[in-house]
């Protein structure tokens, strides 16, 4: 099928030339070529935020979601795309399951402060909805955005702009809020002798969210990535991910194709390619107290996760004709998550593996 998801952008400041030679050494006509190539491939990685973005404002503009701030970043001036309505229904329902299992943490143990590290954020939203609803709570929160220095300095210039976001930084920092956005590459904490990210406290009980942003690196780098996270936050942590799965059969193939004539390459889709692999990831990662993953699907129809009044809300607000491309779709994306730690044990209620799903609310 001709139209898929848009995947999120992938985390990091901007890398600059590495002499593959070696550091001092002569580029080579070959290392010029091969760093070209390589940055057009981080621009095209890049330029999916605006695909993230413009799918999250469709969404927004038919009633899937209630996200004030979305046009703000997306641009008052833009027009609004309309996406297909699989395409609708399938990031409203990514946005509302990965919402609910940041909610259930943050609820839990309301009075300790609590981290969140959202790699590849983009024009991402989550932060300042949080400030919002958590106007009457006592929540304290240190959140931390990674993404490359062009999406970056958007969101930058987006924020200084925005009287409104900049009332929200504010009251948000008075309440214990705190937001912090770093130009950061992701590769570059899979190094030898990595960068600190600043002000990341490594007593918290910690959060990381990648929405298509790990996929885009080899699988060697992203496990490498998720160690540097799991070595410098000895206590707590987990991870939600969502990301594309089942590149194998007609359906995915076609998937895979279709990103790769965009010039955007899943690097670690082969390797997880199922919700056991994806487990399994997270096992390895060290997140050993509990694991699970649902597609996409799984968590639409089931009354756990949607009920059933919010599903059929949902099914009014557009005719839905292609019924059997929305299985195949939903059942080609998943949410995963894994942690270790009594933080997320609690809010997550985890006897391990799925059955850890019984026990998230309801969306």
């Amino acid at each position: 099928m001709a139209s898929i998801p848009n995947l999120n952008t992938l985390g990091g400041g901007r890398r600059g030339h590495r002499l593959r030679g070696g550091r001092g050494t002569t580029p080579t006509h070959e290392d010029a070529t091969a760093d070209s190539v390589e940055r057009g491939r981080d621009q095209v990685v890049q330029q999916t935020d605006h695909d993230a973005s413009s799918s999250r404002m469709s969404a927004v503009a038919l009633g899937y979601l209630d996200d004030p701030y979305a046009r703000t970043f997306f641009g008052h001036d833009t027009e609004i795309p309309k996406r297909y309505p699989i395409i609708n229904r399938g990031t409203y329902v990514r946005t509302k399951a990965i919402d609910r299992l940041v909610k259930q943490f943050l609820d839990v143990r309301p009075t300790q402060k609590k981290q969140i590290v959202s790699l590849g954020a983009g024009s991402d939203t989550r932060f300042f909805r949080l400030v919002d609803e958590s106007s009457a709570s006592n929540l304290h929160l240190v959140y931390h955005e990674l993404d490359f220095e062009a999406n970056v300095n958007r969101k930058r210039t987006t924020l200084r702009q925005s009287a409104e976001l900049s009332r929200l930084l504010k009251s948000g920092g008075d309440r214990g809020l705190t937001y912090h956005l770093h130009a950061l590459d992701l590769r570059d904490l899979a190094v030898k002798s990595p960068p600190e990210i600043p002000s990341l406290d490594p007593q918290l009980p910690t959060l990381l969210i990648s929405e298509c942003c790990l996929c885009y690196l080899p699988h060697e780098t992203a496990a490498a990535v998720l160690d540097y996270f799991s070595m410098h936050i000895p206590g707590s942590m987990a991870l939600v991910l969502y990301e594309p799965i089942r590149p194998f059969d007609a359906f995915g193939k076609t998937m895979v194709t279709n990103l790769a004539s965009r010039g955007i390459h899943l690097q670690t889709l082969k390797r997880y390619s199922t919700l056991e692999a994806q487990q399994g990831r997270l096992r390895l990662a060290g997140l050993s107290d509990g694991q699970a993953a649902r597609d996409v699907l799984q968590l639409y129809d089931d009354d756990d996760w949607m009920a059933p009044e919010e599903r059929e809300r949902i099914e009014k607000l557009e005719w839905l004709d292609e019924v059997e491309e929305w299985q195949l779709l939903a059942s080609h994306y998943c949410v995963a998550w894994g942690w270790r730690g009594e933080a997320f044990g609690e809010a997550w209620a985890s006897r391990g593996g799925s059955s850890s799903i019984r026990n998230i609310q309801m969306i």
